[in-house]
Parts: structure tokens; C-alpha cells; sequence
């Protein structure tokens, strides 16, 4: 794949300009896009800048984050703390992201969803409140290991490191997470499947695939 290199601004603003022009083939009035990608390409500060640009451009964003709909302890737990393989089946909770976020914006849906509804630290419900993002607005859904799992997705934006990359920026006592990452690149192919490829090896200097 091809990248040529752009500043965080220029991409902020390209990314926006998409979205505008993006029709959801379901006929959805929201616009549903992923910023996928490890904590350690840090996709939530994309997130943070793209719902910014968005805004400004006069659209209603519900900016989500994949680790606020962890499931509980006792489940995402269950084979030890570090086990690489249920981090990457277990510890996200697909159907709570299915329910509070993804079908209130189906077509004819109320547009009520949850920004959150697991905190792993206290290991309880959030209680956050609904909102109600209004037709024409955006999801901006972040986190690690969104594609492939058929969530109707207008739009999505994959976050790459190199393995070396990848290891040298994730914290040494997450470590045990790299391999569902290899797991993630094998079965999943994010480059390859993903709408746009952001390549953040030097995170002063990010490269992607372009606008097509």
C-alpha cells in the first residue's frame, strides 16, 4: 500500500470533509465511522480532533470509546489477566456496542445511545446518561479490534504501527496484548479492509493511503 505522508491537521480536515460526503448504504441519516486502531496509535485523540473539525463544519458528533463497553470481571477475567486470546474475543462487549450504539442509529431509530456503560475500574455500570444524537449527526466509535465484526460501519479509518512500532510504544506491563494484535492483523486484515489506512509509526508525522 501506498501512504504519502501529512501533518495531523491536514488529515483531521480531509477525514471531516469525508464524512460529509458519505451516505450510509442502509439509508441511515447518522453517519457511523471507526477509528480503529491499538491504545498505542492512540486512536481516541483522532477521535478528540475529528469531532472538533466536525462540530465546527456544523454537525452533531457522539464520540464513543470501545473500552467504556468492557464486559464485567468475572467474564472478561475468567482465563487470568493476561491471556492475549480472550482480550481479543472476551473482554469487549459487541452486543452492549450492538444494542446502545448501533441499532438507536439504524434507519427509523431514536438516535438515543450510551457514550459508555462499563467501568472496569470500579467493575460496575457507568450510569451514564443517554443522548440523543440528532439525524445528520456523527458517530465517532474508537478503540482497538472494531472491524470485522459486522458493525455497519459508513465509513472506517484504521490506525497501523509497525510490530516494532506497536511494541515500543505500548507499555511494557501491556506487553501480554500484543499477540491478539498479530492475531488482529492475520484474521482481520485491517489494511486491507479498512476505507483509509493511517500510518502512525512517528506520531509527529503520520502517513495514510489517501482520500479514495
Amino acid at each position: 500500500m501506498r501512504l504519502e505522508a501529512i501533518t495531523w491537521e491536514r488529515l483531521t480536515d480531509a477525514l471531516a470533509e469525508r464524512i460529509l460526503t458519505t451516505e450510509a448504504e442502509d439509508g441511515s441519516p447518522w453517519r457511523r465511522v471507526a477509528l480503529d486502531g491499538a491504545p498505542a496509535a492512540a486512536p481516541g485523540e483522532l477521535a478528540g480532533r475529528l469531532a472538533e473539525a466536525l462540530r465546527l463544519r456544523g454537525r452533531a458528533v457522539h464520540k464513543a470509546g470501545a473500552f467504556g463497553f468492557l464486559r464485567p470481571a468475572s467474564l472478561r477475567l475468567e482465563y487470568g489477566r493476561e491471556d492475549p486470546d480472550a482480550y481479543y474475543d472476551e473482554w469487549f462487549d459487541r452486543q452492549a456496542l450492538w444494542r446502545e450504539v448501533f441499532q438507536p442509529l439504524d434507519p427509523g431509530g431514536t438516535g438515543r445511545v450510551l457514550a459508555d456503560l462499563w467501568d472496569p475500574v470500579a467493575d460496575r455500570a457507568t450510569r451514564s446518561a443517554y443522548v440523543t444524537l440528532p439525524p445528520g449527526g456523527v458517530l465517532l466509535l474508537h478503540g482497538p479490534l472494531l472491524l470485522g465484526h459486522w458493525f455497519p460501519f459508513d465509513l472506517t479509518v484504521h490506525l497501523t504501527l509497525s510490530p516494532a512500532a506497536l511494541a515500543r510504544r505500548t507499555p511494557q506491563h501491556e506487553h501480554w496484548t500484543l499477540p491478539a494484535f498479530a492475531r488482529y492483523e492475520a484474521e482481520t486484515r485491517p489494511e486491507e479492509t479498512a476505507d483509509i489506512v493511517v500510518r502512525a509509526d512517528d506520531p509527529r508525522r503520520p502517513a495514510w493511503s489517501g482520500p479514495a
